[in-house]
């Protein structure tokens, strides 16, 4: 158990008389109250990773109590995003090494167990989305429309640490790293609360989860930072979640053309659910993919989004737009890698941009787009195919790896 010890305050009160007079000349006495809250380590299930490359093992950790400006969280669903199996499976190759043991997880939803000191925003009970992005609200990033990129607890969230330097995982008193500042794949986490966002209380955590990466993603990478026009001709590259996303952006925003481009022709029907007017394999075309898209819309598409994370496929995605007006964003991750574009691209009059959490202002944003989805106005649902539990973990990975999954939910 640990014991936190809240600052003091200073308390007036009257003493007791008998009349109002006496009352009026009596003096004030001072009580100094100290309020003393006991928070308890909680010992609960957690996915570990503890070294590159192996499958994640269930063990039962200890996640401490909040510290200042921090919130402890009951992750109710969790999915399960190809980031994940990145940074497990390809540490160091186009990703950068993140430490071990490490905890992943971080596209969730859930309920506010504890707060903190000098948490004001969250309350215990809350239904919450926890962030890899923060927005503290005060910065210069966050005082600027131009950008959704806080960098608030940056470096150690990066790090996997909370901002003193420490995690609030551990293992037998070993410290465990939580991914993105996140880890939800554990029942239990702690979050600063610049990292979280409250939401309606009616919304469905193991559908909304969904929101705190992939699928804000995709769609924002089309309607916020592509800025995608009506009845325009768009290219969509990589349809797994993020793709699908953002083929749904490019439908919500009144495109004429949505082709979907991926190299598992079973991913071409649920594109189509999302709007896709058409969807090619690469694998079935001898010339280069963006030679067949310039021919194929007289000239290139208005719009390319690439969702994948690869340098060869950014080229094509660029290369596949219109020239003077054509725009390519990148919303696949990838960290180390490096493009060779020829200047000419971009000489013509093309436009190359990148985008991170699909441009959403996380605390503000995410609760607006939980909102359109209650409203029927953006997809989840058909987002997920598997629903599994925690112990199952590595079967979501195997699904995600193989094309057969879009998105694992995992109900904690």
């Amino acid at each position: 158990m640990i014991i936190a010890v809240y600052p003091s305050f200073n308390l007036q009160v009257q003493p007791k008389s008998s009349s109002p007079a006496s009352q009026i000349s009596s003096d004030s006495h001072i009580v100094t109250i100290t309020c003393i809250i006991l928070f308890k380590v909680i010992k609960c299930k957690a996915a570990v990773a503890w070294e590159p490359g192996k499958p994640l093992t269930i063990q039962d950790v200890d996640v401490a109590p909040p510290k200042v400006h921090e919130v402890r969280i009951k992750i109710v669903a969790t999915g399960v995003c190809h980031t994940d199996w990145e940074y497990l499976y390809e540490s160091g190759k186009g990703m950068k090494s993140r430490p071990f043991p490490l905890v992943l997880g971080h596209e969730a939803a859930g309920i506010v167990e504890s707060v903190g000191p000098e948490v004001t925003k969250f309350s215990p009970g809350d239904k919450v989305i926890p962030l890899f992005l923060p927005q503290c609200g005060e910065c210069e990033r966050c005082r600027s429309p131009k950008t959704n990129q806080c960098r608030k607890n940056w470096a150690n969230m990066q790090l996997g640490v909370m901002a003193d330097g420490t995690s609030r995982i551990s293992y037998k008193n070993q410290q465990l790293y939580q991914f993105l500042g996140v880890s939800s794949f554990s029942q239990y986490t702690v979050v600063p609360d610049t990292s979280l966002t409250k939401i309606r209380c009616d919304a469905p955590l193991d559908k909304v989860c969904l929101l705190g990466c992939g699928v804000s993603t995709g769609y924002g990478a089309a309607v916020k930072t592509a800025k995608v026009e009506k009845d325009s001709s768009c290219a969509v590259f990589g349809l797994g979640a993020v793709g699908l996303a953002a083929v749904m952006g490019c439908q919500v925003a009144g495109a004429k053309r949505i082709i979907g481009v991926d190299i598992n022709p079973d991913k071409f029907e649920k594109a189509r659910v999302f709007g896709a007017t058409e969807c090619i394999n690469p694998r079935d075309h001898e010339k280069a993919i963006q030679e067949v898209l310039v021919e194929k819309t007289g000239g290139g598409v208005d719009y390319a989004l690439e969702c994948v994370g690869s340098p060869v496929i950014m080229n094509a995605a660029l290369e596949s737009t219109a020239e003077a007006w054509g725009t390519c964003v990148i919303a696949g991750w990838t960290e180390t890698e490096t493009m060779n574009i020829m200047v000419e691209k971009i000489l013509m009059g093309r436009t190359l941009k990148g985008t991170y959490f699909g441009g959403w202002k996380s605390v503000e944003d995410v609760p607006k787009l939980v909102d359109d989805y209650m409203n029927k106005k953006l997809k989840l649902d058909e987002f997920i195919t598997h629903n599994l539990t925690l112990d199952q973990i590595n079967v979501a990975f195997d699904l995600l790896k193989s094309g057969k999954s879009i998105r694992t939910v995992i109900s904690l």
